[in-house]
């Protein structure tokens, strides 16, 4: 973890660097603007780790504040960045093509300061736009035909959450948008796969009674993400379980005739010596293979042993990118990134985009999910 944390703040610096000498380079300022621009880029690079620090001390209202203002900003950067590395690259292809057919690159190269304010604008806009489809949450609709499925139960529709980030900056509005898209889908189950907290519990005390009065028929259910973990696994418990989840760790229940369910850990409970029940094919192994399985699992990845022992597994944890172009980045882990994937033996994966934003409050070309299933015969 602290060699992952030292490379994660590291590339944040150098970004940062990169966009100060982008920026001195269109404005040319002197030594004072300088200093206090440095001063606010050491703050933003540090302000996550401050949030945490304040948010564990109980001094909310500052926290939250430092929240908005520095993820805000790390979404404005992480485009501003993006778009500004193209318009280099647009630089050096034209700059290339003016020396071939011998002409002036002056000519058809923008200068510096275009070439900062152009990117920073459409960074500006982009993020702008993106904070409000973050808020725009819209059910994600699947139909899946198994013949796990009994002519008797019918149509059975899972709701699926995932990633919410209960937090500094999903808070009691947006649950309640949730839960309202939630219970206008009249699910028969519902699920979270993971992480819906984040961070520090005293922040959201009294937010899980918003989930706790969805009661489907057959249940709600539960898996640990990494940020369950990361937030203190007992109080992260806690919280899911006041939200009226029943959390499945390495553990199966089995709705006699309707459906299996089995749920694993996230992985990081593992290398943080909390990881709990059966290994994923030991659970798998010993369901009633009569009715569909459903298996849930933070992170969308695949055992090669368990594949063909369930009917479908639903991950979340990549986010769908969350921001364009770190979806491509995503891919590179993760190359099953988001929607409904077929595998073998008769399985299929479905990957959501998310509910909730870690980070940045802000999603581009990635809206949020909450994901409506209905399984059928």
């Amino acid at each position: 973890m602290p060699l992952f944390l030292l490379v994660i703040f590291g590339t944040y610096s150098a970004v940062h660097v990169y966009a100060f000498l982008k920026m001195r380079s269109a404005f040319a300022f002197g030594a004072v603007p300088g200093v206090f621009l440095g001063l606010f880029m050491a703050l933003m690079v540090c302000s996550p780790i401050v949030v945490r620090l304040l948010e564990r001390q109980g001094i909310d209202l500052p926290a939250r504040i430092l929240s908005y203002i520095g993820y805000g900003w790390m979404g404005v950067l992480f485009l501003f960045f993006s778009l500004s590395i193209l318009t280099d690259l647009l630089r050096a292809v034209v700059y290339g093509a003016s020396l071939l057919f011998h002409r002036d690159p002056a000519l058809f190269m923008p200068g510096a300061r275009t070439a900062f304010l152009a990117p920073l604008i459409l960074a500006l806009g982009f993020s702008l736009a993106g904070f409000f489809s973050a808020l725009d949450i819209r059910p994600e609709k699947v139909v899946l035909r198994s013949p796990g499925i009994s002519e008797e139960t019918g149509r059975l529709r899972v709701v699926q959450i995932s990633d919410v980030h209960v937090g500094l900056t999903v808070r009691s509005d947006r649950l309640r948008k949730i839960a309202e898209v939630i219970r206008e889908a009249e699910p028969d189950l519902i699920v979270s796969t993971g992480d819906l907290v984040d961070g520090q519990m005293d922040s959201i005390a009294g937010l899980a009674e918003i989930l706790h009065g969805l009661q489907p028929r057959y249940g709600k259910y539960a898996v640990t993400g990494n940020h369950e973990f990361y937030a203190g696994l007992s109080h992260a418990l806690d919280f899911t379980s006041r939200a009226g989840f029943t959390v499945l760790r390495g553990e199966s229940v089995n709705i006699p005739g309707v459906i299996s369910i089995a749920g694993v850990d996230d992985p990081t409970g593992r290398r943080m010596g909390a990881h709990g029940g059966k290994t994923e094919t030991e659970l798998l192994s010993g369901l009633p293979r009569d009715t569909f399985v459903l298996l849930l699992k933070h992170q969308p990845t695949l055992e090669d042993s368990s594949t063909g022992l369930f009917d479908l597994q639903l991950s979340g944890h990549t986010h769908g990118g969350q921001i364009f172009p770190f979806g491509l980045l995503v891919k590179i882990f993760f190359p099953r990134t988001a929607g409904l994937y077929t595998l073998a033996d008769g399985s299929s994966l479905y990957v959501s985009r998310g509910t909730g934003t870690w980070g940045p409050p802000v999603r581009v070309l990635s809206p949020p999910e909450v994901t409506v299933i209905d399984l059928v015969p």
